[in-house]
């Protein structure tokens, strides 16, 4: 390996045309002081020029290296980019997310300073547009995130995950790579099993970056259906969740589903007091449900501004609900399918992609 670069970036994309021009731009910007670098970015068999524009500013700057990341996901394209690189310190850079300028000083300074296996800072939002704003509003949430301290700006210290990440390469000697099983949540995956083995995690409100958070509130439903469908594997894998927050979802949605069917099948059969008290139960259940996204999105609209207010309810929905189906249909699928990614022409590999 050659020791002279000192930093590798790695990035999995694929269909960024829209993005990674100036992704890449960013990544050129960045002040990385006496230090080497280099970056490279998997792209997975993009059919609308992302690659053509890749490899024009590869040809520019011979830093900027481009793999063909045969696998398509996120995992398979880090794996191929952390196995071609160079550096001693790996960092994960997305291409929805823009960095400070001095991004990959700040986290060598803490990595260094902590003694910690990987840093990062916490989850910052950059939003255009009123629905944008109201799921970035929802995203800072507690009522939303159950606390993670990811999503606090402020807060410094040891964490359970980071957004991307900073690490030594030892760290992948110690522990391996990304695991290729899963479409999403291959982070959280990774840093739960960095402290299991006994590594540590640090959060600096020093490192900056602003992710893009979706536009739509579909597109919010979409992509964290796919993060509780991913979760299950890795619940299943390490027979155990990485926090105790990430079952509450599934737990409600579950909930309201019992409670319905009970209904329908207590109107159906003429079990009237069945029927009676389950309709008190769910209308509790949903009455306060309601009072906590009416109160919640008050709270944010006052922070993100009065304009997010009409979406704000939709927003907190998205994030639990889809959330919640979405960790109910991976419990299915390990049913139906059993251990392992699911098959190419399976249902669940297409919803979930």
């Amino acid at each position: 390996m050659n020791q002279s670069v000192d930093i590798s970036i790695v990035c999995a994309c694929r269909n960024e045309a829209g993005h990674i021009e100036e992704f890449v731009r960013s990544i050129l910007g960045q002040d990385m002081g006496r230090m080497n670098w280099e970056a490279i970015v998997a792209d997975g068999m993009s059919d609308d020029g992302t690659r053509e524009i890749l490899d024009r500013i590869s040809a520019e700057d011979s830093r900027i290296r481009v793999l063909a990341n045969r696998g398509r996901i996120v995992s398979t394209g880090l794996n191929a980019a952390i196995a071609a690189s160079r550096g001693r310190i790996i960092f994960r850079f997305d291409a929805h997310t823009s960095y400070s300028p001095d991004y990959c000083l700040r986290c060598v300074e803490a990595l260094e300073r902590t003694g910690a296996d990987n840093v990062g800072g916490p989850a910052r939002t950059r939003a255009h547009g009123v629905k944008a704003r109201a799921i970035a509003a929802a995203y800072h949430s507690r009522f939303s995130t159950g606390g993670a301290r990811f999503h606090d700006p402020d807060f410094e210290g040891y964490v359970d995950t980071v957004p991307y990440g900073c690490w030594r390469r030892e760290v992948f000697e110690k522990i391996g790579d990304f695991d290729e099983t899963l479409v999403r949540n291959q982070d959280d995956e990774f840093n739960l099993r960095l402290l299991r083995a006994g590594g540590t995690i640090w959060q600096s409100p020093a490192i900056v970056s602003w992710y893009s958070p979706r536009k739509t509130i579909r597109a919010l439903f979409h992509q964290y259906f796919q993060y509780g469908f991913w979760k299950v594997a890795v619940v299943r894998k390490h027979r155990m969740p990485g926090s105790w927050r990430h079952l509450v979802p599934a737990g409600f949605v579950l909930a309201h589903i019992v409670l319905l069917l009970t209904l329908a099948v207590s109107a159906i059969t003429g079990a009237s007091e069945v029927f009676v008290w389950t309709s008190a139960l769910w209308l509790t259940m949903t009455g306060v449900y309601i009072l906590g996204i009416v109160t919640a999105s008050v709270v944010a609209a006052r922070k993100a501004g009065w304009d997010t207010l009409p979406y704000l309810p939709g927003a907190f929905g998205a994030f639990h609900v889809s959330y919640g189906l979405g960790f109910l249909a991976g419990l299915f699928r390990f049913a139906i399918e059993g251990e392992g990614k699911p098959s190419s022409n399976s249902v669940f590999a297409r919803i979930t992609r």
